[in-house]
């Protein structure tokens, strides 16, 4: 459903009275897309109004998404890393084997370490997607360090010359400085041997404002590239996606849309907005 349905109807005027904004201002922090980016659309409306109400809209959401490459990286001259974080929860692992799955559709070769080594559990199910998929899977013993099991994968991943190496890393509570200590780790002990060229955070689509709240910290620790928004099957209000974007300058590059392996793709700004926006 247009985020604008209810609304778009009363904006065919010259005047847009002090109610109608606050409607449209409070529906635009409900759908997700915060406080800042509301305010710059009401801004534009009281500006433009009547028949332009709905292009200038659309262009102050278009000034909110980050300018930058959506493209997933590709190094020419290693195996291209790409670290998968995130807090607890917001389906990681699960977008490492979609991830892995996209890219082997897109005929490269493809390398998963499970550095997820607090949870068995996630060890195994990254070994069970990897079978699936028909993508290796590189894993230590119970409790390895996490920093090692990268290590290895890294050093299997030049000898093999693969495309990508996808690491997937412990959800973490962004507010754990040990724990963050230790992804900062990962990322310094890959790169011994092989740059890091995309970290890509996994965002839960249904967290609203606390989602880039987390984005940041993580974005602080590690130097984010880029996100992944998960959990946009219909029930996530979706502006979350604008609003992470406006506030860190950081691309969305993939949204996964349920739980199959198809459930996933890049993401599509225009058609994004023209889903959010259209009547």
């Amino acid at each position: 459903m247009s985020l604008f349905k209810k609304l778009l109807a009363k904006f065919t005027g010259n005047d847009f009275s002090v109610a109608e904004l606050t409607d449209l201002e409070n529906l635009l922090i409900e759908a997700d897309l915060g406080t800042e980016v509301a305010k710059r659309v009401i801004e534009s409306a009281k500006s433009r109004k009547g028949e332009n109400f709905l292009d200038s809209v659309r262009a102050t959401l278009v000034d909110s998404l980050s300018k930058k490459s959506r493209n997933i990286a590709l190094d020419s001259n290693n195996p291209t890393v790409i670290l998968i974080v995130g807090v607890n929860g917001t389906g990681k692992t699960t977008s490492v084997a979609k991830l892995a799955n996209y890219l082997k559709r897109e005929n490269r070769s493809v390398l998963i370490a499970a550095a997820d080594t607090f949870r068995a559990a996630a060890v195994a199910q990254i070994q069970t997607w990897g079978e699936r998929i028909g993508v290796p899977v590189i894993s230590g013993n119970d409790g390895a360090d996490p920093a090692s099991v990268a290590f290895d994968a890294a050093k299997r991943a030049i000898s093999e010359k693969v495309d990508y190496l996808i690491v997937d890393t412990a959800g973490r509570l962004h507010t754990k400085d040990n724990l963050m200590a230790e992804l900062e780790k990962v990322k310094r002990v890959i790169e011994k041997i092989i740059p890091v060229t995309e970290i890509l955070f996994v965002l839960d689509g249904t967290t609203g404002q606390n989602g880039f709240a987390q984005a940041e910290i993580f974005n602080d620790s590690v130097g984010l590239t880029g996100v992944i928004v998960t959990k946009l099957d219909g029930s996530a209000k979706g502006g979350i996606a604008i609003a992470t974007e406006s506030a860190l300058d950081l691309p969305i590059k993939f949204i996964g849309t349920g739980e199959g392996l198809g459930d996933f793709a890049p993401f599509d700004a225009e058609a994004y907005l023209e889903d959010l926006t259209s009547l």
